[in-house]
């Protein structure tokens, strides 16, 4: 089964630098479909709205952080199976550990390129 390039995708991050460098990349493989949300409170809200296929999601964010909204989205009924990547400039084992218990699908450290990400998706996707 090839990757379904064509699943909406939102990209959580507060620093719109690294936004634009995940669509971009995100772009790279192939997705035509890629929203955006600055925090975890507005990518919260983009999630009731609409039906998205994927969300990679930065940590550290304020008000609500990537964390916080991986325990909301794993507590809503409606979207407790959406897959969800995590993405952080820190490699600390405990993050990666409460992020699996948490129910993340796959977990990203910063710096990576298309090819990491494309890899991380697949995982993710069963491919």
């Amino acid at each position: 089964m090839a990757l379904d390039l064509s699943i909406p995708v939102l990209v959580v991050d507060d620093y719109q630098t690294m936004i634009r460098i995940i669509k971009n990349l995100l772009k790279q493989i192939g997705f035509t479909d890629v929203d955006e949300a600055k925090d975890g409170t507005e990518a919260f809200d983009k999630l009731k709205e609409k039906k998205y296929g994927l969300v990679i999601s930065d940590w550290n964010m304020a008000p609500m952080t990537g964390y916080e909204l991986l325990q909301k989205v794993r507590a809503d009924e409606a979207l407790n199976s959406l897959p969800f990547i995590m993405i952080t400039a820190e490699a600390k084992t405990e993050n990666v550990v409460a992020a699996k218990q948490a129910g993340v699908n796959n977990y990203i450290v910063k710096p990576f390129n298309a090819e990491t990400l494309k890899a991380k998706i697949s995982a993710v996707f069963g491919e």
